[in-house]
């Protein structure tokens, strides 16, 4: 077989070709074509932008008891504003992905407003009078700017490596929750209320600041770029090239995100992802306030949430690569099953007082709570195609905007009547119900194979 690249060398500009599936290639223009750099920049920008921003959600839990000294708020009010927050980071993730979808907008224009935004939010976070004021800044603005930057980085990523997108984006993904462990380190161990203003303003300068440099250099490649040293026609059908294929088959046909919400698979995805956003939200939001209740000390605090934060976003690579030998949804079972029982280790462990139990189950909610994003996202790729895949994981990925208002907005309403052991043992039921669910998603396309003569007079017969 002919490599691609000694096709281009022979041909004159870019070619497009067509696979067994029927997707469409652009090749015969490198990275280096293109942008004068390698595509390694359009992977760590991304992750940069993204460990900027994770602060606004994994540190918040962290700020949480300093934020209720300093303004006499409840925990109910303190975590309405983290509530608010990610449904504005999750609702505006379908219309950023369809806008870049068709092109409308630049990556680096998404990405400098979002910088400006996030800076604006925590430096209001840092001013706030009133919890109304902290609602609009924070939520409103943060989360409408750390979900632009989420949803711009997520796609320009899968632009830039359609042949490795699942691992690529749990890669940049991950980014946004360990790169908040720097922070939340610095939270737990030297905020109080006497320097929450200064710290909160200089950390939104630096993340502000931090987005907008990286946002100049974003580029997109041309629409199905494809890299050219692999060829795509091969790297579709040959197992050794594509280790993936022998457990994860390509989409049937393409789906547009009308035709995927009507398959009943989307839908079930939805449900998943609203209930372990939940689960994984609750730990993000609760963990602090929970270790420092059951009487630990700040330094457990920090080691606590800072090995939630770690492994929440370095597992994400691991369970990604780990479905390509094993499958996805095999793979997005076992980490939901993890999730589930580390909610029952981390209120026992809390309950009786073993600070090291709390960080052994701190490590394992991180890992259940984080890699269920890339493994859902890989499974609408598989499902439903990669033309639309983006807008149809934005679909699925505005079901945490749910997940927050009950992981997060429900829970302190509970958590201040009853404390933490329902809550915690409620959402260990849920990851398991979750894990179970898996056994409903299939690959929509296959026709349904009507059942043998036989069979059915049997099934008549004893009707």
């Amino acid at each position: 077989m002919v490599s691609v690249e000694a096709e281009v060398r022979t041909a004159q500009g870019p070619r497009e070709l067509t696979d067994v599936y029927g997707r469409h290639y652009r090749v015969g223009e490198s990275d280096r074509d293109l942008t004068g750099r390698s595509r390694a920049w359009m992977l760590w920008l991304p992750g940069v932008t993204m460990a900027a921003v994770s602060v606004l959600q994994y540190g918040y839990g962290v700020l949480a008891p300093t934020l209720a000294d300093v303004h006499g708020w409840s925990l109910a009010q303190v975590m309405s504003v983290l509530a608010v927050w990610v449904v504005f980071q999750a609702g505006v993730a379908f219309p950023t992905a369809r806008l870049r979808q068709r092109r409308a907008v630049a990556p680096r224009t998404v990405i400098v407003v979002g910088g400006v935004l996030c800076l604006a939010g925590l430096v209001t976070l840092a001013h706030a009078g009133s919890l109304a004021v902290a609602i609009l800044g924070f939520s409103v603005l943060g989360g409408t700017g750390a979900g632009l930057v989420y949803a711009t980085s997520v796609t320009t990523v899968s632009a830039w490596f359609p042949e490795s997108r699942g691992a690529r984006i749990g890669a940049v993904t991950g980014a946004f929750a360990y790169g908040a462990v720097p922070l939340v380190l610095l939270f737990a161990l030297g905020l109080d209320a006497g320097n929450s203003t200064l710290v909160l303003d200089l950390t939104g300068v630096a993340v502000g600041g931090l987005v907008v440099v990286c946002g100049f250099l974003f580029r997109d490649p041309p629409q199905d770029w494809w890299p050219s040293h692999i060829d795509p026609q091969q790297w579709a059908v040959d197992k050794q090239l594509n280790r993936s294929l022998p457990h994860n088959v390509p989409a049937v046909r393409q789906y547009s995100p009308s035709e995927a919400v009507r398959c009943r698979t989307l839908p079930v995805m939805y449900l998943i992802l609203v209930s372990m956003a939940a689960v994984s939200l609750l730990g993000i939001a609760y963990l602090a306030s929970f270790t420092l209740d059951n009487g630990f000390g700040p330094g457990v605090v920090a080691l606590a949430v800072s090995a939630l934060a770690l492994v929440n976003g370095g597992g994400r690579t691991v369970a990604a690569r780990a479905s390509d030998r094993f499958g996805r949804r095999e793979t997005l079972a076992a980490v939901l099953a993890v999730e589930g029982v580390a909610q029952f280790g981390l209120i026992a462990s809390g309950e009786a007082g073993q600070a090291a139990w709390l960080v052994v189950f701190a490590l394992l909610a991180g890992l259940g709570g984080g890699a269920f994003y890339p493994l859902v996202g890989s499974l609408v790729l598989d499902y439903f195609g990669e033309r639309s895949m983006l807008v149809n994981y934005a679909v699925v990925y505005s079901a945490k905007a749910l997940g927050g208002l009950v992981g997060i907005g429900a829970v302190a309403f509970v958590v201040s009547s009853w404390g933490y052991v329902p809550v915690f043992t409620a959402a260990g039921c849920v990851g398991l119900v979750s894990a179970g669910l898996t056994r409903l998603l299939h690959q929509p396309g296959h026709p349904t194979l009507p059942a043998p003569r036989a069979a059915r007079r049997s099934t008549v017969a004893h009707g």
